[in-house]
């Protein structure tokens, strides 16, 4: 059974040897103040993970509630940029909304699409997303001169814009005004100073929620266009449809209130079914089937796919397939989708081979690798490449894709070392660079990738002592195998929404036998079995552990989910590591 008390809160510490992943495994510890003053009619798994992670159930952490939204008022600048808006209706501007590649941008454009299509019926609107490969991340100066070639009066960034100082400055020049909708900003930065700036991280800015996404900016902003509407409410409940993909597949905290909102609510309107038929399709081509989407779902089956376009070709089909109303079209550039994911899978795994097999056994405590974009490294996939190589090497690394005289890269880190301080420690050998704490991306001249990659091993090892030390693996609670089963499980969802800042919850197995392990997969590069009762583990690629797995009892670290693959629908372990 789970532990029924938890034992005086200790710091993290290792136990027991070495997993088959190399880890180092710990138990959270759990503070027994915290935990005894918690509900005990909650199963006793739930509050040992409530009182690790600090949540309060009474501030209605368990119950996520559209009043968690907070007043799109309060967020600084809001007055003028719904004013501004106002006014290019009432003038008849053009407005231009340009926004990132990634699954967060093409959220973004589409709420503000349809936000502006409904508050201003008939105003000129058109939409830009930057090609990956001619434009490169972020709004560009080339995007605005564009803009003012074209004959825009506004521009309204999402999820960019924030640093890009140049291309507000080009734009303001060409008499452009600039309205930016972002989240990447830096402790300590400033936003440009000639635009109104939607970002709740900026100094000026006493919003409640610092870590909305950029999909999250733009629902605040949609809310604030659309008071007085007497659908309103009905509109906004739509568009949580989509800030709720965003917000999963951005990976911004779902620590906070208002972020746990959108997702709650988004899951559950994307769950009721009766969707356009762009949405309609896409989640037919991810076999996401309405009842069953959970955070999973958006992650792994939805995320990759609208991300694949952005990746493999031009991130506007994702445009077009989410405002078709022609099924027929729908289910076409769904299927495109699905291509474009497949190709980028087959690119992905050829590329990871070759950084792995050159990396070696012994990599250095920053790893940077490059090729040619026409030998196969391919820049739409460098930052999947680099996150599955951090997987693996359990490093900070850095993939980069050469292309004439610049090499563009993505770095994905680990915890200790934060990827955009990194680089600020080589801001002077870089041309761009921006991010997260653990995901950025750069531009650098290949004349100077040698002495990047000198000096982002020199700052790793500074910066993140014992930088040779095991992976660590925590998990959260003891469950023996009878427990698992529906009531188990519905406790955890209790907890949920899961994603950053709130992990889905680690159960440790002891000494498990387990039956039937066996090889599965096209290429037999994952690993499933049994519990004794019958449950079905999977282990996703895990091949390699069969004999290890199979020959005699082991400690199990797993996830406890439901596997709805093709309309089945049970209970499931999936594994993580064991020892």
């Amino acid at each position: 059974m789970p532990h029924d008390a938890p034992s005086p809160p200790v710091a993290l510490s290792p136990s027991g040897p070495l997993s088959l992943n190399g880890a180092i495994w710990t138990e959270a510890p759990v503070d027994a103040a915290a935990y005894a003053r918690l509900d005990p009619a909650l199963h006793p798994a739930v509050r040992r993970i409530l009182a690790a992670r600090g949540f309060d159930p009474s501030a209605g952490f368990l119950a996520p509630s559209l009043s968690h939204l907070h007043d799109p008022s309060s967020m600084d600048g809001m007055d003028r940029a719904v004013a501004r808006l106002r006014a290019a209706a009432d003038r008849g501007e053009r407005v231009r909304i340009v926004t990132d590649y990634d699954v967060d941008g093409t959220t973004s454009s589409l709420i503000l699409q349809a936000a502006l299509g409904r508050a201003a019926p008939g105003i000129p609107l058109d939409h830009h997303i930057p090609d990956r490969f001619t434009e490169g991340y972020g709004f560009s100066v080339q995007a605005a001169q564009a803009a003012a070639r074209d004959g825009v009066g506004l521009i309204v960034t999402a999820d960019i814009g924030v640093r890009d100082h140049a291309a507000v400055a080009a734009a303001r020049a060409a008499g452009v005004d600039v309205l930016v909708c972002d989240h990447h900003l830096p402790d300590g930065a400033d936003v440009p100073d000639d635009a109104i700036v939607l970002c709740p991280p900026q100094a000026a800015c006493s919003y409640p929620n610092r870590h909305l996404a950029a999909c999250g900016v733009s629902l605040k902003l949609a809310e604030a266009l659309l008071e007085g509407d007497p659908l309103a409410e009905r509109f906004r409940d739509s568009l949580l449809k989509l800030a709720a993909i965003g917000t999963i597949a951005d990976l911004v905290p779902l620590r906070t209130l208002e972020n746990r909102a959108i997702v709650h609510h988004g899951l559950e309107r994307l769950n009721a079914g009766g969707h356009a038929p762009g949405l309609t399709a896409l989640l037919a081509a991810a076999d996401a089937t309405p009842g069953t989407i959970d955070e999973t779902t958006i992650g792994y089956r939805l995320g990759p796919r609208i991300n694949a376009a952005g990746r493999m070709a031009r991130a506007t089909h994702v445009i077009d397939l989410l405002t078709t109303r022609d099924p027929h079209e729908a289910r076409a550039l769904a299927s495109a989708l699905d291509g474009f994911n497949d190709d980028r899978r087959t690119v992905q795994e050829a590329l990871v081979s070759r950084v792995l097999d050159a990396v070696g056994s012994d990599p250095s405590g920053f790893v940077l690798a490059a090729g040619a974009e026409a030998d196969g490294w391919h820049r739409g996939v460098i930052g999947i490449v680099a996150a599955r190589v951090r997987d693996v090497v359990h490093r900070p690394v850095a993939i980069a894709a050469i292309a004439g005289q610049d090499a563009v890269g993505s770095v994905r880190s680990v915890p200790g070392v934060h990827a955009v301080e990194a680089l600020d420690a080589c801001a002077d050998l870089l041309v761009r660079y921006g991010g997260h704490p653990t995901a950025a991306g750069f531009t650098v001249r290949v004349a100077q990738l040698d002495a990047l990659r000198a000096r982002l091993a020199a700052w790793a090892a500074t910066h993140r002592p014992g930088e040779h030390a095991r992976p660590e693996q925590v998990w959260d609670t003891d469950v023996e195998p009878a427990d698992i089963g529906q009531p188990l499980f519905d406790a955890l969802r209790a907890v949920g929404p899961f994603g950053q800042g709130n992990p889905r919850p680690v159960l440790r197995l002891r000494q498990v036998p387990l039956r039937g392990v066996q090889r599965f997969g096209r290429t037999g590069d994952h690993l499933k079995a049994t519990l004794p009762g019958g449950v079905e583990v999977v282990w996703w690629r895990a091949g390699d552990h069969v004999s290890a797995m199979a020959s005699a009892p082991r400690d199990l670290l797993v996830h406890l989910e439901e596997d709805h693959y093709r309309g089945r629908r049970r209970l499931r372990l999936s594994a993580i590591d064991a020892r």
